[in-house]
């Protein structure tokens, strides 16, 4: 008898002890391997993603609309780069300015659905053991988006977005205050890429590649993009942190744009963003026949035979004149000539690079703040050395010596 229960016994152990073994790896049906988890999504997949879209957002939608407009046309339509060609209805509330409560709804939630991806890829990179120069870079663009938000909307939510636990409705804090923050913010990343970086981080780059410098130089230039808004504030003084963006290895210069390419294609939806919103379709046709060169900005090139028009726009026909529209006009083009549509130098292929920071933008700011007084140097020679960048960055024939020539014979 005492055999027969040894035996039971052994058997038991052993039937207790297989199933103990083998239920993490067979039985258990909580933990499905096919299925994205908070684990198994890291800081550089998400900020791989968060990259390529903080360039969609610089167009404003998604590549492969097929003749949509974006959902910051407005924007373009506003400051006078582009118009409505009549081929369409007019916009009533943009075009009236009579502005609802959904106007800018949807360029709202993906600016933060930007910033919510953003603001993962720094918490899962500062945990022990992260990626510090990871955390520093999404903390830079999360500070580009932040500023846009702000310069759009005014006050938003800020100190407690994205704390779903703590807070169900974010307060919005005060414009100011979170200028101040997004400078303080800037200094912390600024001192993360100082770090070094795992090999991981070049790979997951996809706009500065591993160049941590360059980096500092891109949030500097955020820097003093964010004094400069600030330029008319009575009593303003940005000494200080002039005083830092000099001291960190100064700004963007010429030849280093910020810019974002996960390797797009001429296929739907897989173009570059401007060009997939503003160029052709991957069979050839006009991605958006409703919008057209604006005739201020025309005018503007046109009137001081600006060499950078032919970059900017095309002709309607080989040869022909440039022709603009009149934003808000119901007609669009009341001569019933075609319209100027986007050129080469902005919509030149569909696997361009996408802009994030084109570099003549840092090099204006740095002639501005020289005009200010706030940086040493001749502000006219920066002023030139931007406007050159431009022909350069656009890709003008025999761009320094055009450049050249329209800085001493053409310009306003």
């Amino acid at each position: 008898m005492n055999h027969i229960n040894k035996k039971l016994l052994v058997a038991a152990v052993a039937f207790t002890s297989f199933f103990t073994g083998c239920k993490k790896e067979y039985l258990d049906i909580n933990s499905d391997p096919n299925r994205v988890t908070d684990d198994n999504i890291t800081a550089e997949l998400i900020f791989t993603q968060a990259a390529v879209t903080a360039g969609i957002r610089q167009v404003g939608g998604q590549a492969g609309g097929e003749g949509g407009t974006t959902d910051v046309q407005f924007a373009n339509d506003w400051v006078g780069y582009m118009s409505g060609t009549g081929d369409f209805a007019l916009n009533g509330i943009e075009t009236s300015y009579n502005i609802d409560f959904s106007f800018g709804d949807l360029p709202w939630q993906r600016d933060y659905a930007l910033l919510f991806d953003l603001s993962q890829v720094k918490n899962k990179a500062l945990v022990p053991g992260g990626d510090t120069v990871l955390a520093g870079a999404a903390m830079i663009l999360s500070a580009k988006s932040f500023q846009e938000l702000v310069d759009t909307y005014g006050d938003i939510p800020y100190s407690q977005a994205f704390k779903n636990n703590e807070f169900k409705h974010p307060a919005y804090d005060k414009a100011q205050d979170i200028y101040n923050s997004l400078l303080l913010s800037l200094d912390t990343a600024i001192s993360y890429m100082k770090h070094t970086a795992p090999s991981s981080f070049t790979a997951a780059d996809i706009l500065n590649h591993g160049d941590q410098d360059k980096w500092i130089r891109f949030a500097n230039t955020l820097k003093l993009r964010l004094l400069i808004r600030q330029s008319e504030v009575a009593g303003f003084n940005p000494s200080t942190e002039i005083a830092k963006i000099e001291s960190n290895g100064g700004i963007l210069d010429a030849g280093e744009s910020v810019s974002v390419n996960p390797g797009y294609l001429d296929a739907q939806y897989k173009q570059s963003p401007f060009y997939g919103n503003y160029g052709y379709s991957p069979t050839g046709n006009i991605i958006a026949p409703g919008v057209a060169a604006n005739n201020y900005i025309l005018n503007i090139l046109l009137s001081t035979n600006d060499p950078r028009v032919e970059r900017f726009f095309d002709p309607p026909t080989a040869g022909g004149n440039f022709t603009g529209c009149t934003y808000g006009l119901s007609a669009g083009n009341p001569t019933g000539a075609q319209s100027s549509y986007f050129g080469p130098g902005i919509a030149g292929s569909a696997t361009q690079d996408q802009w994030i920071c084109p570099s003549f933008e840092s090099m204006f700011f740095k002639a501005e703040a020289i005009a200010r007084g706030w940086m040493e140097g001749d502000a006219k020679a920066a002023f030139e050395s931007a406007i050159t960048e431009s022909f350069v960055w656009l890709g003008v024939p025999d761009a320094q010596a055009a450049a050249a020539d329209y800085i001493a014979n053409k310009m306003i």
